[in-house]
């Protein structure tokens, strides 16, 4: 059994980093349906935004914690914890390289998620200039991006914070337009790598990192004319003008981080903060084993779980890294491993055949 209390609420990481094409997580919100099944297997799931968001498209799930990127690696460390909170106030923070009517979009959009499932919002505030995000792709094909003024989207996140009252960060950033790109289309068509994700990982590394606050981004972007042989797991993106609804959802229950002597004795799990000695199991595709979360709790002794059917362009193996882990096949295989580590229960003894016991091997004298 995991050497973490049985007292402790029964407690996950799943993983799945964006821009690096993921078979199962690498499009808008296609894990979710992972995310839903490991919630009800477990008492408590973490996981990152791009699992959860799917543009229009979300679960509210009250047992999963969305936290961005570099926070899960914080955490994962031991340097912050989490802290569950009963709501957020979202500051939205709007490029200025928005043209005036996709800006207008995502305002009703933020007035809408006001309206109808009643978040708390700030006013919102407009850098004072463009952030100039700019794609790129490594040879790995893995994506990632720069941004021109991060000054710029510190300013106006401080502003949102210090003046408005934010505890939650919503940043929407323009980004180019590709719409005749080999790399989109193949995208759309249910191939290649997401083109977007890596810069959006950049933009909120830069403002939790900062401020320590709870962030995701949504891309502002020009709706792309219709595509008749749209893989299926690409369509959550093509819903609509604006990304955002996933995101203020999301961000509006988001824990918020605290440092180890900020943690409070007795707030145990889903009673109030969770820390990284009581992640019991993380789970992240097979090949994509080299993330400083997964490292850190490896050193810690947390069960890793891999999953080779969730294929990336990483290449970089749990056995490449001299981490021991319990290999499966798929997500479905996963949750079992789940349910046998709750139960105490051998993983082996689920299959037909089981080795005798043998006896240890006394060092000679």
């Amino acid at each position: 059994m995991n050497p973490q209390s049985v007292c402790t609420p029964y407690t996950v990481l799943l993983l799945v980093p964006t821009g690096i094409g993921a078979t199962i997580g690498g499009y808008a919100g296609d894990a979710l349906p992972v995310a839903r099944a490991i919630a009800a297997t477990v008492d408590c799931l973490i996981t990152h935004p791009n699992v959860l968001n799917g543009a229009h498209l979300y679960w509210p799930l009250p047992n999963v914690l969305y936290v961005e990127g570099y926070g899960l690696d914080q955490v994962a460390a031991g340097y912050w914890g989490l802290r569950l909170v009963p709501g957020n106030r979202i500051g939205l923070l709007l490029d200025a390289a928005i043209e005036s009517d996709l800006r207008l979009r995502h305002l009703q959009a933020a007035d809408a998620a006001r309206a109808t499932l009643g978040l708390d919002l700030t006013d919102y505030i407009v850098t004072d200039a463009p952030l100039g995000v700019t794609l790129c792709t490594a040879t790995s094909g893995a994506t990632w991006g720069t941004i021109a003024n991060p000054d710029s989207l510190l300013r106006a996140a401080d502003t949102l914070i210090h003046q408005a009252g934010a505890t939650a960060i919503a940043v929407v950033a323009r980004f180019p337009d590709d719409e005749g790109s080999a790399a989109l289309q193949n995208y759309r068509h249910g191939q290649g790598v997401d083109p977007l994700g890596g810069a959006e990982a950049v933009i909120s590394h830069l403002v939790v990192r900062q401020f320590r606050l709870p962030c995701a981004h949504a891309p502002a972007l020009r709706p792309l004319p219709l595509e008749p042989n749209l893989a299926p797991r690409a369509a959550a993106e093509e819903l609509g003008y604006t990304f955002l609804p996933c995101v203020l959802a999301g961000l509006s229950r988001a824990p918020q981080f605290v440092t180890p002597s900020q943690r409070t004795p007795n707030r145990v799990g889903l009673a109030g903060e969770i820390w990284a000695d009581q992640i019991h199991a993380a789970i992240v595709p097979g090949n994509a084993c080299g993330s400083r979360a997964l490292m850190s709790l490896s050193d810690r002794g947390t069960r890793i779980i891999t999953v080779a059917e969730n294929q990336t362009t990483m290449q970089v193996t749990a056995a490449a890294l001299g981490i021991p882990a319990i290999a499966v096949n798929s997500y479905l295989e996963a949750i079992g491993v789940l349910a046998c580590d709750r139960a105490g229960i051998n993983p082996l003894a689920l299959r037909p055949y089981l080795d005798p016991i043998e006896p240890v091997s006394a060092p000679l004298p």
